[in-house]
């Protein structure tokens, strides 16, 4: 028969091996880890901001881990993120990334979901919500349902690769072969000095790629040059009597006049010298008729990451600032060739 002195040794022993157990768990995960001398413990890290293990230095955060989900296409040779990305861990050090070919299933999805129009992109989670990065930088985000999708054109990151071109729309002035496959469309802004440089080279080629390309304009007024706007509502005042291209040709060519005045009282006197209709056209200019034309337009270029003008796309080929003739027409003849 078990005496009491003898249970009692039984029970002093399990407590001591419970013990032991509970000691080495806080030290290590399993026996398994003790023997290759890893696997440390929630309790012991936490004493911890930075350890040495297996010739890695890791660094403990009391921001929590983001997730960002990087849509891009392997094949683009300018849509590399990886400079991006390096810069993100530095300022967001948590960050886990997760790669989605723009192609897959899931790139798909993503894609349509979020209308993404231009690659890389980057869709974080909503624990971004929840670092100090996003307090002071929130402005560098856009939110769509529960993630965050960032907007490379604020940080001044170029898009590798567009998945869309703009719109040809009824109310953009058009110029050339409306049933080609071959578009080029212009965002420029009248008192912008290089797209006065640039307009005569669109004009050269519209000569000569007429019959087989469609031009398009699109009104990009910058903020830094205040009488753009009243340019761009007086030249859509004479769109609307077919005289668009050659009103913008009398705006280019007085630009440094009419530039250093203010109100719209020139713009009338262009229009009266034009021949156009002068009592429809400064009604139409007075009321600012087509201001919502010029700010769809504005609206469509950031979403499209532009900053500045001149902006032309040539199908899915962007080309910035003062494109020459050649270079012009060489972009036009690729897409013809297709």
């Amino acid at each position: 028969m078990e005496s009491i002195n003898d249970k009692k040794i039984k029970n002093l022993v399990s407590i001591a091996i419970l013990l032991g157990g509970l000691f080495i768990g806080s030290l290590f995960v399993d026996v398994a880890q003790v023997i290759r001398g890893g696997g440390f413990s929630v309790k012991n890290l936490s004493k911890s901001d930075i350890f040495a293990a297996n010739g890695k230095t890791w660094v403990a955060y009391s921001e929590p881990a983001v997730n960002v989900k990087v849509i891009n296409d392997d094949s683009c040779v300018d849509c590399d993120s990886s400079e991006v990305l390096v810069w993100f861990r530095r300022v967001l050090p948590t960050i886990s990334t997760e790669k989605i070919n723009f192609d897959s299933p899931e790139g798909k999805q993503l894609i349509s979901q979020f209308g993404i129009k231009t690659l890389p992109a980057f869709i974080f989670d909503n624990k971004l919500i929840e670092t100090d990065f996003y307090t002071q930088a929130n402005i560098l985000f856009e939110q769509k349902e529960e993630s965050y999708i960032l907007k490379a054109q604020e940080l001044g990151l170029e898009p590798g690769k567009y998945l869309e071109t703009p719109e040809v729309k009824e109310t953009n002035a058009t110029f050339g072969n409306a049933n080609t496959n071959t578009k080029v469309v212009v965002f420029s802004d009248f008192q912008c000095p290089y797209c006065n440089i640039f307009w005569r080279t669109l004009r050269d080629t519209m000569k000569t790629y007429g019959d087989k390309t469609l031009f398009a304009y699109k009104h990009f007024p910058i903020d830094s040059h205040p009488q753009a706007n009243n340019a761009a509502l007086a030249s859509s005042c004479a769109q609307e009597q077919d005289k668009f291209w050659e009103y913008g040709d009398k705006l280019y060519a007085t630009q440094d006049s009419w530039g250093k005045l203010v109100g719209t009282q020139k713009f009338k006197d262009y229009a009266r010298t034009l021949g156009l209709d002068t009592a429809k056209f400064n009604k139409c200019l007075d009321s600012k008729q087509y201001q919502s034309v010029i700010d769809a337009d504005k609206s469509e270029a950031m979403n499209f990451g532009l900053s500045g003008t001149p902006a032309i796309f040539i199908n899915s080929q962007l080309k910035k600032g003062v494109v020459s003739v050649v270079d012009l027409q060489t972009a036009i003849d690729q897409e013809l060739a297709k």
